[in-house]
Formats: C-alpha cells, sequence, structure tokens
C-alpha cells in the first residue's frame, strides 16, 4: 500500500510541478467551456435563445474586419493592464492601482502629443509613449515606497492613489481646468499628427497597438524567467524573509516591481490616448484597471496566459453588444462567464496546495503503516 501511494504522489507532484504551456492552456481552455456552458444554463432559464445569442456573441467580435479590429482594440488596454497587475502578484503585491496608474498616464500621453512640436512622428510618438509609462511608474511607485520604507499596505496606497488620480484628472480637464479644450468635452486638445499611432486599416480604429502590448507580454515573460529581477522578484513573493536571508533586499524588490507595474498601467493609457481618442478624456476608461486584476487571475499570472484571457475578455466584452441587440441577452452575463472561469482556475491552486501536503506527509512518512 505505501509503494502504490508514492507512485500516486509522484505522479500528481509531476503533473503539480509541470510549467509546460499545453498545461496552462489546457486549464484555461477546461475553465472557459465550463463557463460558457453555465451562462447556456443562465440564458437558457431565461427563455432565451442560447444559439442565437452565442452566435451574436462571436459574429460581434470576430465576424467581420471591423468588429475584429475593436475587440483588438479593446484588448490592448486589457494586456497592458493585466500584465501589471500579474507582474505586482509574482512579487505578493496586490497593485489594485492599476486603474489610477493607468490614468495618468494616458493623461501626461496627451498632454505631450499636443503641447511639444516641431518634433518629427519617429521621435514625438515613441517620446509620448515613454512618458506616459514614465508617469505611470512614478505613480505606482510612490505606493512601492509607503509599501517597503514604511509599511503601508498596497491595497490602502493604491486606492487612496487611484482616488488622487481621477479627481486631478478630471479637474485639469473640466471646465475651467487649465489642460480642457474648447468646447463641451472635458478633455484635452487633439494630440499632434506626429504623436498619433496612425489607424492601419480603412474604416476601422485599429492602430496597431495590439502588437506593442505583445511585446510587452514577451518581456514581461523574459523578465520574470530569465533575468535576475524576475527570481528576486518571485522569490520575494514567496517568501520575503527567505528572500533577505539569502542576500535579496525585499525593499528594493518592491519598489522595483511597483515600478515596473505602474509603467505597464501607464503604457495602457498612453496607447488609448495616442491610438485610439488621440486626446484624453475624463474617465476615459471604461475600468480596465479593475478588469485586469480578473484577467490576471484568469491567466494564473503567467504573461501567456493573461494573453489569452486578455482576448476572451476583449471577445466578451465586444460581442455582449451584438448579443444583446440580438438576442436580448444582458451584456451582464459576461460577468457571470467570468466568474465561473476565474473559479475554476482558481482550484487549480487547491490542488496544487493538496498535493503539495501529500508530498508532506509521504516525507514525514505518516503513510508507511498502510
Amino acid at each position: 500500500m505505501t509503494i502504490f501511494f508514492d507512485k500516486i504522489v509522484k505522479i500528481l507532484q509531476k503533473g503539480a510541478k509541470s510549467r509546460s504551456w499545453l498545461n496552462g492552456l489546457l486549464m484555461f481552455l477546461a475553465s472557459t467551456i465550463v463557463g460558457l456552458l453555465f451562462a447556456a444554463i443562465l440564458i437558457w432559464l431565461s427563455g432565451k435563445d442560447v444559439e442565437l445569442a452565442y452566435y451574436s456573441l462571436i459574429y460581434g467580435s470576430l465576424g467581420n474586419v471591423f468588429n475584429l479590429s475593436e475587440m483588438l482594440m479593446r484588448t490592448t488596454p486589457l494586456l497592458f493592464s493585466g500584465l501589471a497587475v500579474a507582474l505586482a502578484f509574482h512579487c505578493g503585491l496586490f497593485n489594485i492601482g492599476v486603474e489610477g496608474q493607468l490614468i495618468i498616464g494616458g493623461l501626461v500621453a496627451g498632454w505631450a502629443g499636443y503641447a511639444i512640436h516641431g518634433l518629427p512622428w519617429i521621435i514625438h510618438f515613441p517620446l509620448c509613449l515613454l512618458l506616459g509609462m514614465c508617469s505611470g511608474a512614478l505613480w505606482g511607485l510612490l505606493a512601492g515606497i509607503l509599501k517597503a520604507w514604511r509599511g503601508v499596505h498596497e491595497v490602502i496606497s493604491t486606492i487612496m492613489l487611484n482616488y488622487i488620480a481621477f479627481c486631478l484628472t478630471n479637474f485639469l480637464v473640466s471646465s475651467g481646468g487649465p489642460l480642457k479644450a474648447e468646447g463641451q468635452l472635458p478633455a484635452t486638445p487633439f494630440i499632434l499628427e506626429s504623436a498619433r499611432l496612425p489607424h492601419l486599416i480603412p474604416g476601422t480604429r485599429f492602430s496597431g497597438s495590439i502588437f506593442l502590448a505583445l511585446l510587452a507580454a514577451f518581456f514581461v515573460d523574459y523578465l520574470l524567467w530569465k533575468t535576475r529581477l524576475g527570481y528576486h522578484i518571485r522569490v520575494v513573493g514567496k517568501n520575503p524573509f527567505a528572500a533577505e536571508f539569502g542576500g535579496i533586499s525585499p525593499r528594493f524588490t518592491i519598489i522595483y516591481t511597483m515600478l515596473l507595474s505602474g509603467g505597464l498601467a501607464g503604457l495602457a493609457g498612453a496607447v488609448e490616448v495616442l491610438g485610439l481618442h488621440y486626446r484624453f478624456y475624463g474617465a476615459f476608461s471604461p475600468g480596465y484597471g479593475f478588469d485586469a486584476i480578473a484577467i490576471a487571475l484568469m491567466g494564473n499570472l503567467h504573461p501567456f496566459g493573461v494573453l489569452l484571457a486578455s482576448l476572451l475578455f476583449g471577445i466578451l466584452r465586444v460581442g455582449s453588444t451584438q448579443m444583446q441587440l440580438t438576442a436580448n441577452v444582458s451584456q451582464d452575463i459576461v460577468y457571470a462567464i467570468s466568474g465561473v472561469i476565474i473559479f475554476f482556475t482558481g482550484l487549480r491552486g487547491i490542488f496544487d496546495s493538496l498535493v503539495s501536503k501529500l508530498g508532506s506527509l509521504k516525507k514525514r512518512k505518516v503513510f508507511n503503516g498502510l
């Protein structure tokens, strides 16, 4: 019986420790299917046509070039924001301030887009993008410093910084605000042509910003698993006391992580302004920074898992409008789908924990009497 138990534990531990992209992909697909089945039951119980609802959902996001481009444009800030949350989670930090960092990044990029003159596109656009990224990074850095040096919990500080970011940006573009353009809208002036990411497909708003987000996903993946800083981030996230004993400074690692996380969030706001709206609007984000928390969890905190989750969120968010118009199914059903997917994704962590405990019992020879 002991030999049989040992074999079971070894098999389970091998599966739990596997980091292959295939295992993560299968887990994500299984969770998505369960979420869609759960939503189908809700739609059926409400007396609506399930087949028509899902057909409308897919067609509304993937059915033609325009819908596909809208889905990719919605996916871009979600991917940047999801990467920001996931990176912070790897260091044991809950960066709930991505929304505020995103808005600050968008504001600074929008200001630089119309206030800086006389530069060619090859300089002006990257400069605006860089300033947006740096401003988001500095906004995240404030929470990192408070956490590292004063012990202020990052959830508290980032929530407060969100509130400051909302109020500050709304004031700047409100009536009488120093950055408000002429007109009724609470917005800055339009950015110059030299600062714009042009639309690549005629008749759509597709600017190719998704490619910048993909580069960010590859960067975060490389950072976490191929660099010393990424190793420090992961070690501090697992056990800051052990990290310090091993010569790693948890304080500086926390600061660097929040700086990078805020920079990714700032990029999310910058690409929205420079590649989609071409000006900064007050509260232009529909909640990308908060959706990013769900996306990071759905993607199991892996950059490419976050990419898949962002695409799924983009499909659900864009397609739900067509689903409501055609099948008369509320857009809120996508939140039910997302919630079920997150729930079943979380079961993987419970499974891994159970396997780890079984392995610990085995080492202590608890089952020797079996």
